[in-house]
């Protein structure tokens, strides 16, 4: 059996592999706004909608004024929100959803100061839309404004895919059953039922893909086993793109054994980042891998969010999991993956137009950093293992 063939039958095994789907890459708010308020204007019978941060900016209020115009014509309009990262989303917001008509649910809600309970780290941060059964949108990106010209000349990159084709049935009973599942939770049973919806997509898709979730009982490591047997039979290149990168041993052991048997392995991290602990901790992990020959380059153009990657010029992931282990082993994610040189090829050239932007990180300079430098990255990383120790997840770290 072909490296290729055994990549596929160990991911793909239980997972889901759909041939036939038609995949649309977006680029940051500029390409994926629009694509999603157009598809909400024409939807007819449903939208699910789930975020982890819905922001107050006038980006994300224009699709506000789409789901509540979507719920005054007849659709039913869901709206699931992350209690953490929707939490300052304000009440008069929300008050105008539900006045027109939007079902509006708050996933595991604010109780008491979220930061006093370890398993109040277990949050929904997958970004999914699915509108009528026909097309969904999976990705990395928030309902934020991702454009600061104050900052930088670039918008936060960051990408989602549009999705149409049969794997559209899979996302449509995944987005229905954590909505039944947080009703359930929450004592508060529907009081509409859904509409009767036939999955429908066009006939010329012919892309094979995935679609892969992370929860807290049946697919527990789904996500983290699809990157595990792309990098351990990878051949030729690997490229990640990730926002919080702090992956576990058994992964820093794959991208080591993929350069020792002359894989090309790129890294694309932040540069700038809205969580400078977090930074910290992962850079803790640098000179290990700079040393075994992986290339790290450091996004300057803006923020990254991006949590992307690219193997072989044929596999490649875009979603909400980072590579650390709030996404990995607690958060609630959602990763497209698919199996096509086109797409690959695609997300590849932008990553690498990326990386252009980019500072890369020189072996022996990293490796005469400041001691007040590397001891702070070894605590930041220690302060994160104690936190997933809280949680029973430390030894994974």
């Amino acid at each position: 059996m072909t490296a290729r063939k055994r990549l596929r039958a160990l991911f793909f095994r239980g997972v889901g592999l759909e041939p036939g789907n038609r995949l649309r890459l977006l680029q940051s708010g500029a390409e994926f706004f629009p694509a999603l308020i157009a598809a909400i204007d024409v939807a007819h019978a449903e939208v699910h909608l789930e975020t982890y941060i819905f922001s107050s900016d006038p980006t994300a209020g224009t699709v506000r004024d789409a789901l509540m115009r979507a719920a005054q014509r007849g659709v039913q309009v869901r709206l699931l929100i992350d209690g953490v990262g929707s939490r300052e989303l304000p009440a008069a917001w929300l008050a105008a959803l539900e006045t027109a008509g939007v079902s509006v649910r708050v996933y595991r809600p604010l109780v008491n100061g979220w930061r006093a309970n370890p398993k109040s780290l277990r949050r929904l941060h997958r970004k999914l839309a699915v509108i009528d059964a026909r097309i969904a949108f999976i990705g990395g990106m928030n309902l934020i404004d991702d454009y600061e010209p104050v900052r930088f000349a670039e918008p936060r990159l960051d990408y989602s895919v549009e999705v149409q084709g049969p794997l559209i049935v899979r996302i449509h009973q995944s987005a229905r059953h954590l909505w039944r599942l947080v009703a359930l939770t929450q004592l508060q049973p529907d009081e509409r039922k859904p509409p009767p919806l036939d999955p429908s997509w066009p006939t010329d898709g012919r892309v094979r893909a995935a679609f892969v979730v992370r929860d807290n009982l049946l697919h527990r490591r789904d996500i983290e086993r699809s990157y595990l047997a792309a990098l351990a039979l990878a051949h030729e290149s690997i490229l990640i793109a990730n926002a919080y990168f702090l992956p576990g041993n058994r992964f820093r052991r794959l991208l080591k054994k993929a350069v020792a048997r002359g894989v090309r392995v790129q890294l694309l991290m932040q540069g700038h980042t809205d969580h400078r602990f977090y930074q910290t901790a992962s850079r803790a992990l640098y000179n290990d891998l700079l040393t075994a020959g992986v290339m790290i380059y450091e996004y300057q153009a803006s923020e990254l969010h991006a949590k992307a990657a690219v193997v072989d010029g044929h596999w490649a992931t875009v979603g909400s999991s980072n590579i650390d282990p709030f996404s990995l082993l607690l958060a609630r994610e959602a990763n497209i993956v698919v199996d096509d040189a086109a797409f690959a090829r695609d997300l590849r050239q932008r990553l690498q137009q990326a990386i252009t932007w980019s500072t890369p990180l020189d072996p022996a300079d990293w490796r005469r950093r400041s001691w007040p430098q590397r001891t702070l990255s070894r605590l930041a990383y220690g302060i994160v293992r104690l936190l997933l120790g809280l949680t029973g997840m430390g030894r994974r770290v």
